[in-house]
């Protein structure tokens, strides 16, 4: 049995390694569910953590086991942080993505470290986490699991575009709701301008100097993840072995890199969001504040791309994996099989409760 009323803290980790988002909110439900973001923040990670969570996909599965140890410890103590600056005491629970050191579905694999049960002592607080196991032993892709929440949260749009570490997307299809990753964006184009000295591409002024190369571009097109049908996400590992090593044999120079990129993502938007006519496409992630990606995603489409409030643009995940929390709480379904391919729709996450 649901409850009308939670407050609960969000917390998700992404690969473009931005830092970990957090977010104390109350969801109310009256028919439908709502939602006030009460405080949000992002705790960046120390220079040791992001070599760390970078080095993920080429660690030993003993490795990972210590990293994971160590990474739960650590994001206590964010958590513990975010609550004591906040003063916050009335919490139903911790609703913790944690952070994703492998995810290869087609084998049944996926990993997130920061999920260890220790987590709720640490804290002493309910911790629901780990959401993403039970799809893929279901037969999903375990990902992307944020669509519930663009359903039940964010229905008055058509579509639900996020720009982070990848872009992903989900629509209603017939009463369907279906969902997919796109394409790599901050995790290649971070990448690439660490070679400059900087941690990211500021409004993508640098990528808006360069010149597209039209082969590099071509050859990024004509992946074979873009001819698959969904459901269907991509991992860091798909980007280690198909992107970086082509766009590294063409040996451009950073900005011309970044320019074909941007290029490409918004090329690889647009097929996605003119499928549909005539419709509002909400566009969240730190994606948003590269100006020079949305112009050129805006030169392809005629869709109406709507920006929403800044805690929304960067805390939309966090907030939904907050949501995905209630709803296991509540045992209510919070993985669509129209969206990962599960064999059902059910109701994911592991609950570890606090033992005084």
């Amino acid at each position: 049995m649901i409850n009308n009323e939670y407050k609960v803290i969000g917390v998700m980790s992404g690969t473009s390694l931005d830092g970990i988002d957090l977010v104390y909110v109350k969801f109310h439900f009256d028919g439908v569910w709502n939602f006030e973001i009460i405080y949000s923040e992002t705790v960046s990670y120390d220079s040791q953590w992001v070599e760390t969570l970078k080095g993920l996909v080429s660690c030993s599965l003993e490795a990972l086991k210590e990293i994971d140890f160590l990474y739960t410890n650590y994001l206590s103590l964010k958590i513990k942080y975010f609550i004591n600056i906040h003063k916050i005491q009335d919490i139903d629970a911790i609703c913790s993505h944690g952070h994703t050191a492998l995810h290869q579905p087609q084998k049944g694999l996926t990993y997130q470290i920061g999920n260890m049960p220790h987590l709720a002592q640490l804290l002493e607080e309910t911790v629901v986490c780990d959401f993403r196991v039970q799809d893929v032993a279901l037969g999903g892709q375990g990902a992307p699991l944020v669509p519930i929440g663009d359903k039940l949260l964010f229905s008055e749009y058509d579509f639900c575009l996020n720009l982070g570490g990848f872009a992903n997307i989900s629509t209603e299809i017939g009463f369907e709701r279906i969902a997919y990753d796109i394409c790599p964006v901050n995790i290649v184009l971070n990448h690439y301008v660490k070679q400059l000295g900087f941690d990211y591409d500021d409004e993508g002024n640098i990528a808006s100097t360069g010149t597209v190369n039209n082969e590099l571009l071509k050859k990024l097109n004509n992946l074979e993840f873009y001819k698959a049908a969904y459901p269907k996400s991509l991992g860091l590992e798909w980007v280690d072995k198909n992107i970086f090593p082509l766009i590294n044999s063409f040996q451009l120079d950073v900005k011309d890199i970044l320019a074909t990129f941007v290029e490409h993502i918004a090329l690889q938007l647009a097929l996605e969001i003119n499928k549909k006519n005539d419709v509002s496409v909400l566009v969240t992630g730190g994606g948003v504040y590269n100006k020079y990606l949305v112009k050129r995603l805006q030169l392809y489409t005629k869709n109406n791309i709507v920006m929403p409030s800044k805690s929304i643009v960067e805390f939309k995940e966090a907030l939904i994996f907050g949501f995905l929390g209630v709803l296991r709480l509540g045992n209510q379904v919070n993985c669509l099989k129209s969206v990962t391919g599960a064999t059902k729709n059910h109701c994911s996450g592991k609950i570890f409760n606090f033992k005084k």
